[in-house]
Formats: C-alpha cells, sequence, structure tokens
C-alpha cells in the first residue's frame, strides 16, 4: 500500500472510531486531498464535501471568507485558511473542517513565495493553523500539501481520542 493510500486508510479509521465528519476548502491542491480520501471505499461514511475555492471570489462567496481578510492579507495567509476551515465546516455541517490555501508554483502571487502554504483545521470549538513551505515541482507540492493536510487531521482526532480517554 502507496503512503497516499497508507494515510487516507488511517484518516478514515480515526474518523470512523470517534464518529466524526470532515469537510475539504481547497485552493492551492485543486480537490486533491478529498481526492485521496475518496480513494478509499466507504469514504462517504465521513466525507461530507468538499469544494475548491481557487479565486478570491469563490473563497469570499462560498465560504464565507470575509473580504477585509482577503483585502487585508491576501488568499495566501494564516487568517484566510483560518477562515476557509471554519467556513467549510459549517457550509457541510461536519465535526471537522480543513482550509487549504497556498501557492504551489512555479511561480508566486500576491509578494507571496513559491511553496508557501497554510492548512487549517477547524472544529466547533478551536482553528489550527500551520505554516509550511514545499520546495519541489508544482505536482509535487500538491501531492505533499494533500498528504500534510491528511496526516494533521489525524494527528487533531488522535489528540481529540487521547482527551477522550483520560
Amino acid at each position: 500500500m502507496d503512503v497516499e493510500n497508507q494515510l487516507a486508510v488511517s484518516l478514515g479509521k480515526e474518523l470512523l472510531a470517534l464518529k466524526q465528519t470532515l469537510a475539504f476548502a481547497e485552493s492551492c491542491t485543486g480537490g486533491l486531498a478529498s481526492s485521496l480520501v475518496t480513494d478509499v471505499a466507504g469514504s462517504s461514511e465521513y466525507l461530507i464535501g468538499s469544494i475548491v475555492t481557487y479565486t478570491n471570489e469563490a473563497k469570499h462567496n462560498l465560504l464565507k471568507v470575509k473580504q477585509s481578510t482577503l483585502d487585508a492579507y491576501g488568499a495566501v495567509s494564516e487568517e484566510t485558511a483560518c477562515e476557509m476551515a471554519q467556513g467549510v465546516r459549517e457550509l457541510f455541517s461536519s465535526d471537522y473542517g480543513v482550509g487549504i490555501t497556498g501557492n504551489a508554483g512555479p511561480s508566486g502571487s500576491e509578494g507571496k513565495p513559491v511553496g508557501l502554504v497554510y492548512i487549517a483545521i477547524a472544529t466547533a470549538d478551536d482553528v489550527y493553523c500551520k505554516e509550511l513551505y514545499f520546495t519541489s515541482t508544482r505536482i509535487e507540492n500538491k501531492l505533499r500539501i494533500a498528504l500534510t493536510a491528511l496526516s494533521m487531521v489525524i494527528d487533531k482526532l488522535r489528540e481529540k481520542n487521547l482527551e477522550e480517554n483520560i
């Protein structure tokens, strides 16, 4: 089993064990993270939905990312990733929302470097965001970003599982 499938299977097992659901809001990965999840049979038990919001207008109109956030910080920012994660969680009424935004390359935008990415995870209680840099080709960056997002959700689910069993 390859790494992509192993992570997606692990994510599914964690979500099922905790009876939790997930939704994605993806920009620079173009739906790749949710595609990896749907490669696992039975993923409809925990993946509620996914949306690709590639433009600022889509982020604002569909995910309710504030225009003031986009104007002040840009699409590639921690603030935007957090609002994407919260927006997709609310849109799909899922337990977890994941927001992914960044510059996959080969050229930067908004004056931000190629490879700069923000991945946010929202729950009903909190939003966690991580700033990351990826330095490969566009295609490889997209895969690494998507896999990192899956791994981050697994980590959050395991934290929750530990908290509930203490």
